[in-house]
């Protein structure tokens, strides 16, 4: 009998689990998760949902940090026939009210630590939700009582992991298909609310394909997963390594650095997706010889693209690691990846499009210009998300019509240029371009020259308001420890080996730039610092 892939995201799990029973699928902390137990547990979780009146198609949020938790929760909820919300886990009640609301979400499951939180959130209408809590039962509050349940009474009669937990009574988890909702996650954008992307069981499935087929995953491979799972980047990290029978090793921050590698000698991880938070954290070390870091085979990193520099650096301190430079947005997941044999050869490349992914370069009419020019960046492909939550005209003006019934192409809002051999060079954000001079900047490339000199660790580029220029630029830098350069030396660096109107006209240096949950450089905090151009 031929044995087809699986086109539901859960059923990738049970299928590990047949295959794998007794290997380690998912490591926190001190808690180490087989395929088998994972698998009991969701399924059991899967039932108690069902009870509680999750209907097929229902949404359920998470409000957890990583845990062992948010990861069964996931897949229980996927198994009852609903659609996970992995919600930041450091939001705060109006926002999480906001996002409540905005999803109907019937369930939301969440830790007592954040009890404060949620009856801020809940304090004008419950809204008919229920909720499950992680941790100590008396730390319940108590005006939220009577929609209550503690996440240890869902398991109970759970008494032997090793067995799937099916209720007496015959029930079977609802039957789904893979145009099915599987989640939505929530992305804040530049302006605005917050907004969900649809993302079905066939989305993520494809999506996921592909990174594994150009990664080259196998089922040895144990993956260090110190990212948020609200975070796509963090989230299919976990959907990835239980499509191919891996491990995940999950940290529940990026911000202890010497911990993390540690994980990795400990683990012997093999995986390690980063982004530019942790890569600045590693240029700053000055020796990586106490960590015998000999298995690890891959780095990936995505979410914002890497100075030129850093990666040359990366490339130094990791000579026999393969780094994949990608890049990917929420809507569609993932777009493109560059070989690592490429990357001594064009470092400044996010690469080509993944397996069953196609792009364009187009002006703003929608005809792709040539090699060289700027455009905007548009994906087709069945990573293709299926738009925004209760937002049709921004659905509407992001995903537009293909060529044939029910194809879309996403408008991805970034600026690219694209090489005569097809390779794609990320500019930056449309709203991000600096306008100065008569000339329009890419914030990306002035980074990346910046992070050419030496001393320098980080950058980031904001414009900011400017009575003769329009918009002038300001630069915001992080030092290496003991680099002694002043403004003067930046200014006197930029001006020898930038264009003119690219020039900073301000620099400031800082201790850290300030990050997002994500990990990526929160241009936003920057730019409300500098509502004047002389300091905040």
């Amino acid at each position: 009998m031929i044995e087809f892939d699986p086109t539901l995201v859960h059923d990738w799990l049970r299928r590990s689990a047949e295959r794998f029973p007794d290997k380690e699928a998912l490591i926190c902390g001190p808690q180490r998760w087989t395929y088998a137990q994972l698998d009991s547990y969701t399924t059991q979780l899967a039932f108690t949902l069902m009870d509680s009146g999750l209907k097929r198609h229902d949404r359920v949020a998470v409000l957890l940090d990583n845990s062992s938790e948010t990861v069964i929760s996931i897949y229980g909820i996927l198994k009852a026939g609903g659609a996970f919300v992995v919600l930041e886990a450091s939001l705060k009640g109006p926002k999480l009210s906001y996002i409540l609301g905005n999803s109907g979400a019937r369930i939301l499951i969440t830790h007592t630590g954040k009890a404060h939180v949620v009856a801020n959130a809940l304090a004008e209408r419950h809204d008919g939700i229920r909720i499950i809590w992680v941790g100590a039962q008396d730390a319940m509050p108590n005006e939220l009582a009577d929609v209550s349940t503690g996440w240890a009474d869902l398991f109970e009669d759970n008494t032997d992991a090793q067995e799937q937990s099916l209720p007496c009574d015959g029930a079977i988890l609802p039957r789904c298909i893979d145009v099915d909702l599987a989640c939505l996650i929530y992305t804040s954008g530049s302006t605005g609310e917050p907004k969900g992307v649809m993302t079905t069981h066939h989305n993520m499935i494809s999506a996921a394909r592909s990174i594994i087929q150009y990664i080259e995953n196998c089922h040895e491979d144990i993956i260090l997963d110190v990212l948020p799972l609200s975070f796509d980047y963090g989230l299919y990290q976990v959907v990835m390594a239980f499509m191919f029978g891996g491990t995940v090793v999950l940290e529940k921050s990026l911000l202890y650095l010497h911990r993390l590698l540690e994980r990795i000698e400990q683990e012997k991880v093999t995986g390690f997706p980063i982004v530019p938070t942790i890569v600045a954290m590693l240029l700053k070390l000055q020796d990586l010889t106490q960590y015998d870091l000999s298995t690890l085979r891959y780095l990936t990193n995505t979410g914002a693209a890497l100075p030129v520099e850093h990666i040359r650096r990366l490339r130094t301190m990791f000579p026999n690691v393969r780094i994949f430079s990608m890049f990917g947005l929420t809507e569609c997941k993932r777009v493109g990846f560059l070989p690592p044999e490429e990357l001594d050869r064009i470092p400044g490349s996010v690469g080509k499009p993944m397996p069953n992914c196609e792009v364009a370069v187009v002006d703003e009419h929608g005809n792709e210009v040539s090699p060289g020019q700027t455009g905007e960046l548009t994906i087709r492909g069945s990573n293709v998300m299926q738009g925004y939550w209760q937002a049709p005209e921004l659905t509407a003006g992001t995903y537009r019509n293909g060529r044939y019934p029910s194809e879309r192409t996403l408008y991805s809002g970034d600026y690219f240029r694209r090489d005569e051999h097809g390779f794609l060079y990320f500019l930056g954000r449309k709203d991000d371009m600096i306008k100065t001079k008569g000339e329009r900047i890419s914030p990306k490339e002035v980074e990346n020259n910046i992070c050419c000199m030496a001393g320098i660790v980080e950058a980031a580029v904001v414009p900011v308001p400017d009575e003769i220029l329009g918009q002038a630029i300001k630069a915001f830098i992080v030092r290496s420890p003991g680099a002694e350069i002043t403004e003067k030396d930046v200014l006197k660096y930029c001006v020898a080996n930038m264009e003119t109107f690219a020039v900073p006209k301000y620099v400031e240096f800082l201790d850290s730039l300030p990050k997002s949950p994500n990990g990526k450089v929160d241009k936003k905090q920057l730019k409300s610092w500098e509502l004047q151009p002389n300091g905040r």
